[in-house]
């Protein structure tokens, strides 16, 4: 057994210890970071079949020094073959006359070929009898005779040795040779004219011409007086005839017998599958040929190499990448960490995995069930004979192969008037009937001994290196090759100590997509410094930071080793002496400090190892001082967290300005219960209502975006963003390129969430437990559609979303229900049905379609009639149906009913001063006693948003009545927005952006003043900004010092100008009043043994209490204790769940998203590991909470089982 670690740098373990399972053993690593071990099998009892029939073994190992461990498993299958043949290449039919060749492999059980063994090789049919002696690669060739062959079946069978006599029952393995035979039918030929093709093992390479033999047998009488016969052949790949050619053979009278030769040039023309097709026609008519297989090469014509020159260099020195291509290619170009690819090899892009792609590989036959097969009416007439008093009668010999079958191999379809079947007899009358098993083509197959029942169970020069930059992704950038097809990078190599592997795929006109082999770069320096540290740590916490320092020099080195001194951490060195070290050649020294952080935030970490030059001896060597990089100095951060849990206070303020001040106060206060030290505050200043947007279109919410219809909130605001400043003329190809890249990104990942019907839901189809959604097409369908002025959108996907949305039509123009609903407040009982049709008429008319379409008018006749009952209805209709119906009819220009609609909205809004909105009668409440006014929920910014875009989209344009009442719904709109630009969930998002972008658009000027604004408190601090045409999509901050306190803002000038203050501050968590019931329990509960302290299990209660029956889709994020790591395929087993619909692990935090939660107890568990041990452990917090009204949450903590134990760690 050989156990090895691999690492993500090119460094090696030294003093690790390995553990097997069940029989015990530990050694060192050698130099190469492995060790074997004998096993003895003995106490397994291997022999034995009760058990389970597979050898598991488990290995632990421990940095030295680190401590850290790592652990791997491996298992292999007990069998009793020990032997095994099998043929390679060999063809399944035989001609007559023409030698019969093939190879046979000889492997030991592990698959490993077996050199100069005796192979025994028969065919009875053709008196054949041989041996040979297999070649280094357990290869032995034969060929036979087939002249003395009378049948129609050729069986060869290899052997290697006899099976043992010995038969000792089910319960004992005995040792098993494993023979192989192989059957050929013959091929069929009035003439006894023949062809064979060889076949050619392995896989072709391209670039190399192949020359195919083959071989031929003719009856001269049938060739007359002709001098020469015409060869056609054909190379059929991909499902398409690729080439044609032709080869004139001279012949002579009389029989003929021999072979010739074709060229066969390989390219990517071939792949990945090639077949050859040989022919002739003989004067009578009659067609023989054959057809061979090959496997090609997975090649592609624009040939992409990359090089690295030198290809190892120090961290932060500088290199060429030098990428050749096509002439004129465009190539994206990757280098990452060789740690990525560890994790995640299955994500390689690769030239096999585009071949996969390939709607046809390759033809084979015709398509079962499909009867493409043509009838075959002509036969030969069924006449007995009697002879010396026997009947004889004729019949038809299946298992011969005609020409025919040869080209039905090839998945072609032949119009020919040649003779290529082989005649048949006419059925006889039933008494004479005899029945024969239809021609299936013989495949070769392994012929096992049945001399016992097999009961076997198978389950530069540089003195100083200071590295502080370590990106997992060193180059990701598009490179463009010219005419010359080469081009050079100058690059800086990152301070990652690690191998780098760098890729590139190329894109030409002429030769199309290439992709580069792997190339590798090292960066290396012989003598450096790691720490060893945890991601992050509560504020009170202890840790012990390690530095390990590596020497790769042959010689020793003596070195120094110092912690930079912070007041923003206590340090004290764990080891009593802090002087010089010896480290030898290939050798590693660690040294440890235990480290309090004192301040929150990111603290940097900065350790340095020195070279010494010193007379002091290291053993019996001398200690030498590199000549370059004699000390390497390491910078790395640690995020301390404060207690509690973080929350964000926005507020937001719109200024609007034509001459005089304008001023308000500024009031930041705290809760009592928030931790000391945790309170930052911030204010932006912008000129326009979307900058803030703008520059966060990709983090619009502080929440996670693992679905479908969230994705979708990366993707649609670029598209408004676009269109607004392409209307205000204020579009850069700065902000272009960015937002074009982010919908290119998008439109990508939302395909993941598609159906094969055309649909979408919210987790895709891979889930198999979900059907496609309406709600989630619609919105897709819409997007797609608009997107398309900016990216190039497959229409095959527009199309097939509006087909399955069209197919969920009534007869009455409403649309049924497909999915879940993402978000119930919005569920009105009967009303789900006009709410659901008024949104998927709104995303037709925003593709746009004509409201003559089909769809669209049986929609708009839907809506109508449901408006008309609820106007004569006793409870009128929900006012989030009204505000999609007032958009619906305001873009189908159906101003009578956009009116009466408008009218009732407006009786029904919220007038506070000068802002405007609507809410629902049934929100949920809002807490009492908040220092600050909440944030509006999704329902309520996403049915106000949809009244402004009504009153937005009057034809032809909205008066200036409509853009003052506009105004002040944009007011009230604004002030829901978070620090980021978003609101509160995705489709408030996206309807709000639009709005806002609409209404901006609409009332967008250039006054050509500017507009100055002083912020001030009541000490020392004061800003000014100014907003003007040139920076009003300039986000402009400044942190507010005093936290709690007041402050005063002034504006002045013309114009309006958006004010947006973000408080953060932790707070404790207190006992009070949740929607959800959450308990969190950790097993083991006690700090009970060793295994306590390095694992435990972390379980998970929930249920909904709220006001409503059940939750919408929930998130449980789950943080974790300082210094442990989730065992992620624990995590991913909740998946299995119904109630799971995805699980992420996103740095120190897990997240579930649960389909939603009801007052049933849903109980969740998985399993977290210590990565870095800490000392003075605080608790960790979960949260759970709805989605789309994160106002409804539950919190709780949980404490590992070990976190009161302040021992060192």
């Amino acid at each position: 057994m050989r156990i090895c670690r691999k690492y993500n740098e090119p460094s090696h373990c030294f003093g690790e210890e390995s553990e097997a399972f069940c029989m015990r053993f530990s050694q060192k690593l050698n130099s190469q970071g492995c060790f074997s071990q004998q096993v003895k099998t003995k106490s397994f009892q291997l022999k034995r079949q009760e058990y389970e029939m597979r050898l598991k073994a488990e290995a632990k190992i421990q940095e030295e020094g680190t401590d850290v461990e790592e652990t791997g498993r491996a298992s292999t299958e007990i069998t009793r073959t020990i032997t095994k043949l099998s043929f390679v290449k060999v063809d399944s039919n035989f001609r007559h006359g023409i030698p019969f060749s093939g190879q046979v492999r000889l492997q030991d059980g592990k698959g490993v070929p077996m050199p100069n063994q005796l192979i025994f090789i028969t065919a009875n049919e053709a008196d054949y009898q041989s041996n040979a002696t297999t070649d280094e690669h357990g290869l032995v060739q034969f060929s036979i005779n087939t002249t003395k062959i009378t049948g129609n079946s050729l069986t060869v069978r290899v052997k290697y040795k006899d099976h043992s006599p010995c038969y000792s029952g089910y319960r004992w393995l005995t040792e098993e040779n494993e023979e192989a035979q192989h059957t050929a039918s013959a091929v069929f030929s009035p003439s006894k004219s023949f062809l064979h093709v060889e076949p050619m093992p392995g896989k072709l390479p391209c670039g190399q011409t192949q020359i195919i033999q083959a071989h031929y047998i003719l009856n001269g009488w049938v060739l007359q007086e002709q001098k020469e016969l015409v060869f056609y052949y054909l190379i059929m790949a991909k499902g398409n005839i690729v080439r044609t050619g032709t080869h004139v053979l001279p012949v002579e009278q009389g029989d003929l017998k021999g072979h010739f030769s074709v060229s066969l040039p390989v390219d990517s023309d071939l792949a990945p599958i090639a077949r050859l097709l040989i022919f002739a026609i003989l004067p009578d008519g009659e067609m023989f040929g054959d057809s061979a297989k090959y496997d090609i090469e997975n090649c592609l014509d624009n040939k992409v190499n990359l090089n690295f020159s030198p290809a190892q260099n120090l961290p932060a020195s500088h290199s060429q990448l030098q990428v050749s291509a096509s002439p004129h290619s465009l190539c994206a170009l990757r280098v990452v960490d060789q740690s990525v690819l560890l994790m995640k090899p299955e994500a390689e892009l690769s030239a096999s995995s585009v071949y996969e792609l390939l709607p046809i590989k390759d033809l084979s036959d015709f398509p079962g069930g499909l009867s493409l097969e043509e009838e075959n009416e002509e036969c030969v007439d069924h006449h007995n004979v009697y002879i010396n008093g026997i009947l004889y009668y004729p019949v038809s010999n299946t298992n011969e192969k005609d020409m025919y079958m040869f080209l039905q191999g090839m998945g072609l379809k032949v119009f020919t008037n040649s003779k290529i079947r082989k005649l048949k007899v006419c059925t006889p009358p039933e008494r004479y009937e005899v029945h024969y098993a239809r021609y299936s083509e013989p495949v070769a197959h392994l012929h096992k001994s049945q001399n016992h029942e097999d009961r076997v169970l198978v389950s530069a020069s540089q003195k100083e290196t200071v590295r502080k930059y370590f990106p997992e992704t060193w180059i990701w950038n598009l490179v463009a090759v010219d005419s010359s097809g080469v081009t050079e990078l100058g690059v800086t190599v990152p301070d990652t100590i690690t191998e780098w592997k760098a890729g590139a795929f190329c894109l030409s006109n002429d030769t199309g997509l290439g992709f580069s082999p792997t190339v590798s770069f090292r960066a290396f320096q012989p003598f450096f410094v790691e720490l060893t540290m945890p991601y992050s740590v509560i504020r009170g916490e202890a840790f012990t930071l390690k530095a390990t320092v590596l020497n790769y020099l042959p010689e020793c080195i003596r070195v120094s080793v110092q912690l930079e001194a912070s007041p923003a951490f206590l340090s004290v060195p764990v080891e009593s002496e802090q002087g010089s070290h010896c480290i030898c050649g290939n050798g590693r020294h660690t040294l440890s400090w235990a480290v309090t952080p004192k301040t929150l935030g990111n603290v940097n970490f900065t350790v340095s190892a020195e070279a010494l030059k010193s007379q002091e001896p290291c053993g019996t060597e001398v200690a030498v001082v590199p000549e370059h990089g004699k000390k390497d100095t390491i910078i790395k951060p640690l995020l301390v967290e404060p207690e509690g849990l973080e929350k964000e206070v926005t507020s937001n303020s719109l200024l609007c300005l034509s001459g005089a001040e304008v001023s308000e106060q500024l009031l930041l206060k705290l809760p009592p219960n928030v931790v000391e030290e945790s309170a930052r505050a911030s204010i932006s200043v912008l000129g326009d209502i979307l900058a803030s947007a703008m520059q966060n279109t990709q983090n619009l919410l502080k929440m996670p975006y693992g679905c479908g219809e969230q994705n979708m909130v990366l993707f649609a605001p670029n598209i408004y963003v676009l269109d607004y400043l392409n209307e205000t003329q204020q579009l850069t190809n700065e902000i272009k390129s960015k937002a074009i890249g982010y919908l290119n990104t998008g439109y990508q990942r939302q395909l993941n969430y598609k159906h094969h019907d055309g649909s979408y839901s919210t987790f895709g189809e891979k889930h198999g437990r979900s059907q496609g959604n309406t709600w989630l097409t619609a919105f897709v369908l819409k997007t797609f559609a608009q997107a398309r002025r900016y990216i190039y959108i497959d229409e095959e996907h527009i199309t097939q979303a509006l087909l399955w949305l069209s197919q969920k039509q009534k007869d009455n123009g409403c649309f049924r229900s497909s999915g879940s609903l993402l978000n119930n407040a919005i569920k009105g009982g009967v009303e789900d049905e006009v709410t659901l049709s008024a949104y998927i008429t709104i995303a037709l008319l925003e593709i746009p379609l004509s409201v003559t379409h089909p769809v669209v008018r049986n929609a708009l006749f839907c809506l109508e009639s449901a408006w008309k009952s609820a106007k004569e209805g006793a409870h009128g209709s929900h006012v989030y149906t009204k505000a999609l119906l007032a958009y619906a009819f305001s873009l189908a220009g159906n101003q009578d009913k956009r009116k009466e609609i408008m009218k009732s909205l407006d009786e029904e809004a919220v007038k506070e001063g000068n802002s405007v909105h609507w809410t629902r009668p049934q929100k949920p409440r809002v807490p009492v006693g908040l220092l600050f006014q909440p944030q509006a929920s999704s329902a309520e910014v996403e049915m106000t948003a949809y009244v402004l875009l009504a009153y937005l989209t009057t034809q032809p344009a909205p008066t200036s009545e409509d853009l003052t009442f506009s105004a002040n719904i944009v007011r009230w709109i604004t002030k829901q927005q978070n620090s980021h630009g978003g609101f509160s969930s995705t489709q408030d998002t996206v309807v709000a952006l639009h709005a806002l972008s609409k209404y901006g658009a609409a009332t967008f000027t250039r006054t050509g003043k500017a507009v100055q604004v002083t912020i001030q408190s009541s000490g020392t601090f004061s800003k000014e900004f100014q907003v003007n045409n040139n920076n009003r999509l300039l986000l402009q901050r400044v942190s507010l010092e005093r936290v709690p306190g007041e402050y005063s803002i002034k504006a002045t000038g013309e114009g309006c100008v958006y004010l947006q203050t973000s408080l953060k501050y932790n707070i404790l968590p207190k006992k009070e009043e949740f929607p959800f019931a959450l308990e969190v329990q950790t097993l083991p509960q006690t700090c009970d043994g060793h295994k306590a302290r390095t694992s435990f299990q972390i379980s998970l209660n929930i249920s909904y209490i709220g006001s409503r029956s059940a939750s919408n889709m929930a998130i449980a994020d789950v943080k974790m204790v300082s210094g442990f790591i989730p065992l992620k395929p624990t995590v991913k087993m909740l998946e299995g769940s119904d109630h799971v619909s995805r699980t992420e692990v996103s740095n120190n935090h897990v997240l579930i998203y649960l389909n939603k939660v009801s007052n049933q107890i849903l109980s969740l568990s998985f399993t977290v590991l210590q990565d870095i041990p800490v000392r003075d452990l605080k608790p960790a917090i979960v949260k759970v909470y709805d989605y789309y009204e994160t106002d409804e949450f539950a919190i709780a903590e949980y404490s590992a089982p070990c976190s009161k134990e302040h021992e060192n760690a």
